[in-house]
């Protein structure tokens, strides 16, 4: 099968669409990347989504209006790539869409001073999706695992396992989005050894930060160059690695009730009081990231498994200053991009959902407990029927 895999991570910053093909079942799947397309959201969309995101006073109305809006969204973004690479829409069989998350809590927790039990809303919807392009759609892939029992996150270790497992070498996949997360797949790994878990902030508080100091103008530290003009505060940083959540043990999952714009403003009004500059505060939680990735590793992975390589991938992998830091941070250990094997690292989530929306056409599970804190293997997201019926043969 072509499946198209859509993705919009929680910075909100745009559309990633990867067409692949897909043949097999898992574990033996076999895939293969055909292409990866970009597009960036209207300013209009971005700023109601993170607005929304970000835990505004909001009407159901509103969320009801985005939900459909950022469906046409997603539908325009699959239509333009399959332009772009001269791929008739009729030679695809499926679509995987994420959705865009614009709440995620995977364990009962407070938020905004209230006891709330665990929920996720990822809207663009598939219906949508599905008439306008006419494929079978596939959505809301996180509701399934929480039912069972699961955070809803993190999903792509099913896909981690299938690229990266070795017989010989453990490995941990390492995405860096607007939250951090990583997959631990140890030598020889079976489905059921595998772990994972969110470690926390990825690029969300810096993008918020660069918005905030800059009005809105940069909506993120392009190569560091922010960061890399100011100095790291120590005594801001020991307060940070202080985090709870940071030794909190997995499977475990956060977003932006945790690690959103609140943080970033609590961040610049430290700042302030103590008369550091802002690019000293943009340098000091740009180090953080992989600093606390850093502290995953000694506290929950290395007692688990030797690892050999890191394999980056996600926005964060970008920026230069954080992968600087990432691999001075864990000495021994060979820090690499996702691209040498085979996807960008832009494209790996979205290569992901693909894969995840034809484990789900075919009627196979593709959460790993391991990972979530399920109960038990689930079959993920709701289907969409599209006008191609059945899934459509190539060219």
């Amino acid at each position: 099968m072509r499946v198209l895999g859509i993705m919009s991570g929680t910075s909100a910053d745009g559309i990633d669409v990867a067409l692949v093909e897909v043949t097999g079942a898992a574990p033996n799947l076999t895939t293969r990347l055909e292409g990866h397309f970009q597009l960036p959201f209207p300013d209009y969309i971005r700023q109601r989504t993170l607005r929304l995101a970000n835990g505004a006073e909001t009407t159901a109305a509103e969320i009801s209006e985005l939900n459909f809006l950022l469906g046409e969204a997603f539908a325009r973004a699959a239509i333009r790539a399959c332009k772009h690479w001269r791929v008739r829409l009729g030679t695809v069989s499926l679509i995987g869409s994420h959705g865009q998350t614009v709440f995620h809590l995977g364990s009962a927790a407070r938020f905004q001073g209230k006891k709330r039990m665990a929920s996720t809303l990822q809207i663009g919807e598939t219906s949508i999706i599905a008439e306008r392009t006419g494929i079978t759609t596939i959505g809301d892939f996180r509701t399934a695992d929480m039912a069972a029992g699961g955070q809803g996150a993190p999903l792509i270790p099913f896909v981690d396992c299938l690229l990266y497992r070795d017989r010989l070498r453990g490995r941990v996949a390492l995405n860096i989005g607007g939250i951090a997360n990583l997959t631990v797949i140890p030598a020889g790994a079976r489905p059921e050894d595998v772990f994972a878990f969110d470690t926390g902030p990825g690029n969300m508080i810096v993008d918020a930060l660069v918005e905030k100091i800059t009005r809105g103008k940069a909506a993120y530290d392009r190569e560091a160059r922010f960061a890399l003009g100011g100095r790291t505060i120590p005594e801001l940083l020991v307060r940070m690695m202080r985090e709870p959540y940071l030794r909190k043990k997995p499977p475990k999952s956060t977003g932006r009730e945790l690690f959103g714009a609140d943080y970033a403003q609590m961040l610049l009004a430290w700042g302030d009081h103590h008369h550091c500059g802002k690019a000293d505060v943009v340098r000091t939680a740009t180090v953080f990231t992989p600093l606390s990735i850093a502290d995953a590793f000694r506290r929950f992975v290395v007692p688990r498994a030797q690892i050999h390589e890191l394999i980056v991938a996600g926005g964060g992998a970008r920026n230069p200053l954080m992968m600087a830091q990432l691999a001075a941070s864990l000495p021994g250990i060979d820090v690499l991009p996702a691209s040498r094997f085979g996807v960008p690292v832009e494209a790996k989530e979205a290569f992901g959902f693909a894969l995840l929306a034809y484990e789900t056409y075919h009627g196979r599970p593709s959460n790993l407990p391991s990972a979530t804190g399920a109960k038990h293997r689930a079959v993920l997201g709701k289907l969409v029927q599209g006008r191609n019926g059945r899934p459509a043969r190539r060219d």
